[in-house]
């Protein structure tokens, strides 16, 4: 709210006015009753009975005014705060290591971008504005009938004071209740979101059924939940209006005494009648207000939970450049040892030293879980680790910023991430500066532009939600053309291949060594025919490197590259 300052500050003097054009009423209505109605008074009335109307009309009017100015002002600030809170979180949560997905679910990240700030929303552009506004009017009310009923009223204010206490505890119980109920609304996110981004294979093997289930138990858990925190505010409620009704009620019978006693007019009894209404209207108010704010608190904790959160891989105080390089990068990876936040006691590389040379291609290939995606995540600083050196032109990764770490490596994945929009912004992902020529020019290297072009919009088509417009081999080849137009020194290929068909695999590796070309690659492939090409294949087996060379030395040789071979080319000639 901080940058907000001057327009709260002018929300405020609205807001001082409304209050103030609505405790004018009850004066204004004195004035009518004994000085325009009363045949007692007349005589020496000062104003007509239509200038009494024109009074209060007067004041009608200027609360309208004032009212209007207010609301906009707080609908305004409660958009853009937000707004801003929004941009703040996932400006945040877009910043954070893998590490933190580990144990976020990308569904629960979205119920606290969407529901929790939605609630916030609601405190800031009605809820707290509107509770100022009672608090005032109610303080303003009160403060008149102690003027002029003080003894009858400190009896009342003194009921209202015993009010307090139970009203503290039960908005205690709501604020808990309320943070339970967005876990669980959380809870369904998450479902929705990780069922929706698998509806094939939920439909292929028919549990349509079972995850409906699932998400209604999760619903039926977060209604639950909601059911006992709107209970308790519904007694929060009940037990603030009765209350405050009948200390009030005490109040006004007293003052009916003292008219039939006459000490007090009739047009002070009617003022202090408006004031009795106007004080119970604002008490009632303000505890739904009062819910209002427990409830935001409870959503506002799990939004500050997000802001806290502080990835553990940054970049350093004072980041080291990178120096230029031509025809591809040095990379040094030095007695590294790894493990991962989730397995702390199994080493997912340990004590690795592998020097490439600029230009160079190598190949990792070992069974799954040796660890060869983990060097890629490490060459990201997606992660770091606990021990060893990693140097990329002779620069420790962790001495230099992560943007220009990232900036001279491109990667291909093994699944293709494909953004639901057009061809040509998903290859402009790789640089988002580059001309509609140099798209073109990056797709054709990645044979990409055929099919491109034979699209019912050519670039601009749309391919939909990650890709699903496009076969396997067509998403490789767009991913492939986005690494191409990138340009980095330094290329990963991730299984590049893995998933597509003969012909498919023919075009992606024909696009790959394009790609290749003039740059320093590591390649991870399962297909060793795939590899057989590499400078060097690096062969690993549970962290480590067990054997190094050339395909045809490391046949020669034996071991666990010749077994894979061996098992790999059987089962081609047999197929």
């Amino acid at each position: 709210m901080r940058p907000y300052r001057g327009r709260i500050a002018l929300a405020g003097v609205f807001l001082l006015l409304a209050a103030g054009s609505t405790l004018v009423f009850p004066l204004a209505l004195r004035s009518l009753i004994d000085q325009g109605l009363l045949p007692a008074q007349r005589g020496d009335q000062v104003l007509g009975l239509q200038d009494h109307f024109l009074a209060l009309f007067g004041v009608g009017a200027a609360l309208g005014i004032f009212s209007g100015a207010r609301f906009y002002l707080v609908s305004w600030l409660g958009e853009r705060i937000t707004a801003d809170l929004r941009n703040a979180v996932y400006r945040h949560v877009v910043r954070q290591s893998p590490e933190f997905f580990e144990s976020t679910r990308t569904g629960e990240v979205l119920s606290r971008l969407t529901t929790d700030t939605t609630l916030v929303q609601t405190v800031v552009g009605s809820s707290l504005s509107l509770g100022l506004r009672n608090s005032l009017m109610a303080a303003g009310a009160l403060l008149a009938l102690i003027i002029t009923n003080p003894w009858v009223m400190t009896q009342v204010l003194g009921i209202l004071v015993l009010v307090v206490a139970p009203a503290l505890y039960f908005g205690r119980q709501v604020r808990r209740l309320s943070r339970a109920s967005q876990d669980r609304i959380a809870d369904s996110s998450a479902i929705a979101a990780e069922v929706l981004n698998a509806i094939p294979i939920v439909q292929s093997y028919t549990q349509e059924q079972r995850e409906a289930t699932r998400f209604a138990d999760a619903t039926e858990s977060a209604f639950d939940t909601a059911r006992r925190r709107s209970r308790v505010r519904a007694v929060l409620v009940a037990f603030i209006i009765s209350a405050t009704f009948g200390a009030l009620l005490w109040g006004l019978y007293q003052g009916t005494q003292a008219v039939l006693a006459g000490r007090i007019t009739a047009g002070h009894l009617g003022q202090t009648v408006v004031f009795i209404i106007l004080f119970i209207g604002s008490i009632a108010a303000l505890s739904e207000v009062y819910g209002d704010l427990q409830r935001a608190a409870g959503a506002t904790e799990r939004l500050m939970e997000l802001l806290r959160a502080r990835s553990p891989v940054r970049d350093p105080a004072a980041p080291r450049p990178l120096p230029p390089v031509a025809g591809g990068s040095a990379l040094s990876l030095q007695q590294v040892q790894f493990f991962y936040p989730s397995r702390p006691l199994q080493p997912a590389l340990a004590d690795f030293t592998l020097d490439v040379r600029p230009g160079e291609t190598v190949a990792l290939v070992g069974p799954s879980g040796a660890g060869k995606s983990t060097v890629f995540q490490l060459l990201l600083r997606f992660y770091d680790a606990q021990q060893g050196r990693i140097s990329l032109d002779g620069v420790p990764v962790t001495e230099t910023a992560m943007a220009t770490l990232r900036e001279r490596v491109g990667i291909v994945p093994q699944d293709s991430v494909i953004f639901s929009t057009s061809a040509l912004e998903n290859i402009r992902y790789g640089r988002p500066d580059a001309t509609d020529e140099e798209v073109q020019a990056a797709a054709s290297a990645a044979y990409a532009h055929e099919f491109i072009t034979a699209l019912p919009e050519g670039y601009a088509t749309y391919l939909g939600e990650r890709g699903v417009r496009l076969s396997g081999g067509q998403r490789q080849r767009i991913s492939i053309a986005r690494a191409i137009l990138k340009n980095p020194p330094l290329l990963l290929l991730d299984e590049a291949t893995s998933a597509l068909d003969a012909e498919s695999e023919r075009v992606v590796q024909a696009a790959l060594e394009r790609a290749m070309a003039d740059r320093t690659t590591l390649v991870i492939a399962h297909r060793l025919a795939t590899v057989q090409r590499a400078d060097r294949i690096v062969v690993m087996e549970a962290g480590r490197i067990v054997d190094m060379g050339t395909h045809a030395e490391l046949i020669q040789r034996g071991g666990l590259y010749a077994r894979l071979a061996a098992m790999q080319f059987s089962n081609i000639s047999e197929g």
